[in-house]
């Protein structure tokens, strides 16, 4: 299973003591499967880089700051972008830009969006483990802030500039 039983209660305890403006510490919350794990590393190989071990460590601030502050979402919304991010039919996409897992099957959210959710990990910094930096709900066309999408918005600003 890639996030731990706790994984969900960790990433929650960071993301809300971010939000008090609180410091916190680099907790792991899962571990990428053994068919990831070798995907990622062979795509290392190639690129000459250390391979990466299983266990994904997480922090949280580029997280609260893109999805929670930035794109309105609850911490909940979050944790079920992470779960979904991590989950054990994620595949991978790694290249010397970008390492990322990714759920091929599209979740329903609660905003009316299919979303495919994207990990990106960050594995550099605390090598050989690799850190989950952010999460992407690719498909939220309709964001917490935003029920009716950004098309309806836009057009909204382009009327109002005109008359």
């Amino acid at each position: 299973m890639p996030l731990y039983a706790n994984g969900a209660q960790l990433v929650r305890w960071n993301l809300e003591e971010i939000g008090k403006g609180n410091r916190v510490r680099v907790v792991a919350i899962g571990e990428l499967t053994a068919v990831q794990l070798l995907a990622f590393n062979a795509v290392r190989a190639v690129l000459n880089l250390p391979p990466i071990s299983a266990e994904i460590l997480f922090l949280g601030r580029h997280v609260y700051e893109s999805r929670v502050t930035g794109d309105g979402y609850t911490i909940d919304d979050v944790i079920d972008q992470i779960a979904s991010a991590l989950d054990v039919s994620a595949e991978v996409h790694a290249s010397a830009k970008m390492n990322a897992v990714q759920n091929p099957q599209h979740r329903k959210d609660k905003y009316g969006n299919a979303v495919s959710d994207r990990g990106v990990l960050e594995c550099t910094a605390r090598h050989p483990r690799p850190e989950l930096f952010s999460v992407i709900p690719l498909g939220d066309t309709i964001k917490p802030g935003n029920k009716r999408g950004h098309d309806v918005v836009a057009s909204e600003i382009v009327e109002d500039s005109t008359g």
